[in-house]
């Protein structure tokens, strides 16, 4: 390996989210030439993007604002417990201007292809401005729901009405979405997954007609937002400190732990008490606090299935649509749980009508509306709840190529193999932040992608003091790694569930494979893992 040319930066950084700013930010505090590229003309990342109306934190603010537990923004004040997503934006602006991160961001930017060159060690970026950039060190934080997923029904552009995908809401000229007020129009939402059951409760305030595409419906559970006082938020900034390492103790970085105890362990009285506690408090104490076998026993998670499908039966008036509401292909928590403000009581206003594209599928779009086997239904506005290509699939629509010119595309086409979720064998110096495999994609990402961009932050300083330039993980600890990711994971009632965090391959002899895009061994041991790594001079990875 030689290295003749000199690279424009040290490290590019893709995306200019949560985590992506925080790593711009470290990398530069470290003294290495950085750019960070966004697509965006700004930074937010989700929070920049998804605009549309009811969008909020499914996170408690105080234990996602990262920047704030560090310190970076001590004075922040909360004005929600989960934070709408203006608020989050207002945050995320605060938090680049405080670590002055926008000069060293290209905006309004798209990274075509990266290619590695084996003789320089570099990598090559062309740009879709026509530039050509290069860099020592790659690192994406594109974010695990970036990437969105339009479905591909046949006749959509002839839909004479509005159209468009939530996490591409128009806006004004100062950026303010528009089409907030429904009145007198014929609204439709494709989805109903996180997206939509935040969306359909607002529409429904103001649409003459609101109609719900549902394929699959989600177990849902109340959100519990309230205002956060000054006194609230003083005690919460007196305890920054503790909230940080207590949230880094949690498997998932939320500020829950499991109940110790197994559901069969406890009586029926003694278990539909413990879910009525936990149904009542804010947040995700539901799916994260309960017993800890939810996801591990068929039994266990039935018990808390069958309390969430009496409390959708007890909220919902009219009971086929009650029924039509209750998940019956996934168990309870195998997807990530849609947190819901009056979403159910939402079916029993006379303006919402549940349309189940299960069974009457959507067949065309056509001028006036959306045709489905039964009727065609007529609409002014359509909204694209329809979700994200999840994890890599922002890395999957760049022409990523590393040795050998293979192609990142094709050597994950059947899954990722990843070290530490960090780095892929063939693909030297590239580092994917809240990427396949890592602590932090199932994961409080405020938290978790922070805590990652510290720890890489701490190896390329590793590397620079010791002139190391070159980075790639050993074909035995990737091999582990990965079989220990998808070992892990196939143990769990996920396993079976078709998510957003699992990679489903049909082949051509029929067969399917289904490979997790997540790792579920849970933050702390994760980090340890990583810390062991770091302490054994960053043991699987060739450096040289």
């Amino acid at each position: 390996m030689t290295q003749n040319q000199t690279p424009n930066y040290d490290a590019v950084v893709i995306g200019g989210g949560v985590t992506g700013i925080y790593q711009v930010y470290l990398l530069n505090q470290a003294g290495m030439r950085v750019v960070g590229i966004e697509t965006a003309p700004d930074v937010g990342g989700t929070w920049y993007w998804n605009r549309y109306p009811g969008c909020r934190l499914d996170t408690e603010s105080y234990a996602y604002g990262y920047f704030a537990l560090k310190g970076i923004l001590p004075d922040w004040e909360w004005s929600e417990r989960f934070a709408s997503q203006p608020e989050m934006l207002r945050y995320m602006n605060a938090a680049a201007d405080k670590m002055d991160v926008r000069r060293l961001y290209k905006f309004n930017t798209n990274v075509v292809s990266a290619r590695y060159d084996a003789n320089n060690n570099i990598w090559n970026l062309r740009l879709d401005d026509g530039e050509d950039i290069s860099c020592r060190y790659l690192v994406s934080a594109t974010g695990p729901l970036s990437a969105t997923k339009m479905p591909d029904y046949k006749g959509i552009d002839s839909f004479r009405g509005v159209a468009f995908h939530s996490s591409r809401w128009p806006t004004d000229a100062d950026g303010k979405p528009v089409n907030v007020d429904f009145t007198g129009e014929r609204v439709g939402v494709i989805g109903t997954g996180a997206t939509g059951v935040q969306i359909i409760p607002i529409a429904a305030e103001t649409a003459k007609d609101l109609f719900v595409f549902q394929r699959t419906p989600n177990w849902c559970t109340p959100l519990g937002n309230s205002p956060l006082t000054k006194e609230d938020m003083d005690l919460i900034r007196k305890r920054y400190p503790t909230i940080l390492e207590y949230v880094k103790t949690t498997p998932t970085a939320f500020p829950y732990h499991r109940d110790t105890r197994k559901a069969s362990e406890v009586s029926d009285e003694e278990r539909t008490h413990f879910f009525e506690e936990l149904y009542d408090q804010p947040g995700y104490g539901i799916w994260l606090s309960g017993f800890r076998d939810l996801l591990l026993s068929k039994e266990s998670n039935k018990f808390l299935a069958d309390f969430i499908a009496r409390k959708i039966r007890q909220r919902v008036r009219n009971q086929e649509v009650a029924e039509k509401l209750i998940p019956t292909d996934h168990p309870f928590g195998a997807k990530r749980v849609p947190m819901e403000t009056n979403y159910y009581e939402t079916y029993n206003k006379d303006n919402v009508h549940l349309v189940d594209i299960k069974t009457d599928p959507i067949l065309e779009f056509v001028p006036e509306g959306i045709k489905t086997g039964d009727k065609t239904y007529e609409l002014d506005v359509v909204i694209f709840a329809t979700g994200f290509d999840g994890v890599t699939g922002s890395l999957d629509r760049i022409d990523i190529r590393g040795k050998n010119d293979r192609k990142l595309v094709d050597a994950w086409a059947e899954g990722p193999s990843t070290y530490l979720g960090l780095q892929a064998r063939g693909f030297p110096n590239f580092f994917t932040l809240v990427g396949p495999h890592n602590g932090s994609a199932f994961c409080n990402v405020g938290v978790c992608g922070a805590l990652q961009a510290e720890w890489v932050t701490r190896m390329l300083t590793y590397m620079g003091d010791r002139g190391l330039t070159y980075s790639e993980p050993g074909q035995a600890a990737e091999d582990r790694w990965t079989e220990a990711v998808y070992a892990d994971f196939a143990r769990t009632l996920m396993a079976d569930t078709n998510a957003w965090w699992i990679r489903v391959t049909h082949k051509p002899d029929g067969s399917v494979v289904r490979r997790t895009l997540v790792y579920v061994g849970g933050g702390p041991d994760y980090r340890r893992r990583c810390e062991e790594v770091a302490y054994n001079d960053y043991e699987g990875f060739e450096l040289a």
